[in-house]
């Protein structure tokens, strides 16, 4: 099954490069391996995947870190929101749909555009902010695009992150940025995410949150230049 078909122009320098490859179809080259046929990327490509519940922070550390280490940062969760708001997308009502009730849309979408940012990038450093959010979710883009270096996790108490939400909610215009959607957000990252983390154990490192973003922050150098020294 087919998800996306190739832009015939690729835009750079818009916010987060990965929304600019989401917007349109991209059509997947001959299929080489996996179920979905997506194409291997460079053996030099790193992974990072960045979790947290909702409202971590996890955005904003992203972007520094893309700053100081020269990651290119693809958020799955704007890329679906891109791809919903997209006119002409089969997906639009289905991804609208999940979201709004704070549950997973189905991994074979989020990878496929996940995988068509990073093709359509190509670079070999990636923050892969928000995702994954299930278990099978690792397991199928570890199989089908590339294995992630490392797992970093904010953690943060659900008090603080409803808090945040709560104040982004005043004007941030995004659909599942109320109480009820964010309680159910809530539940949908215990059930699923706690074992997301549980099964990279060995991968993760893990941050605080209750701090300044700048604390927060100096916190996470310590972690990337353990990982990813600069020359």
């Amino acid at each position: 099954m087919s998800f996306l078909r190739k832009p015939s122009v690729i835009f750079a320098g818009i916010g987060a490069v990965g929304l600019v490859a989401a917007s349109q179809y991209y059509k997947r080259e001959p299929a080489q391996r996996g179920t979905l046929g997506l194409t291997p990327l460079p053996k030099d490509t790193s992974v990072v995947f960045v979790l947290g519940g909702p409202g971590a922070g996890k955005g904003t550390q992203c972007s520094n870190i893309v700053k100081d280490y020269g990651f290119v940062h693809l958020s799955a969760g704007d890329l679906l929101r891109e791809e919903r708001q997209r006119k002409g997308s089969p997906y639009g009502e289905l991804i609208n749909n999940y979201i709004k009730e704070g549950q997973i849309v189905p991994m074979e979408i989020t990878i496929s555009l996940l995988h068509a940012a990073m093709k359509a990038n190509g670079g070999n450093r990636f923050l892969v902010d928000g995702f994954p959010r299930a278990i099978d979710q690792g397991q199928k883009f570890e199989e089908e695009v590339v294995k992630a270096k490392m797992v970093l996790y904010y953690e943060c108490p659900e008090e603080e992150m409803l808090k945040r939400l709560m104040r982004r909610g005043e004007t941030s215009g995004r659909v599942d940025d109320n109480i009820e959607s964010i309680k159910k957000r809530f539940v949908t990252f215990r059930d699923t995410s706690y074992p997301v983390i549980e099964m990279y154990k060995d991968k993760v490192e893990k941050v605080s949150c209750m701090n300044t973003v700048e604390g927060v922050y100096n916190e996470t150098k310590k972690i990337f230049d353990k990982h990813f020294p600069t020359k």
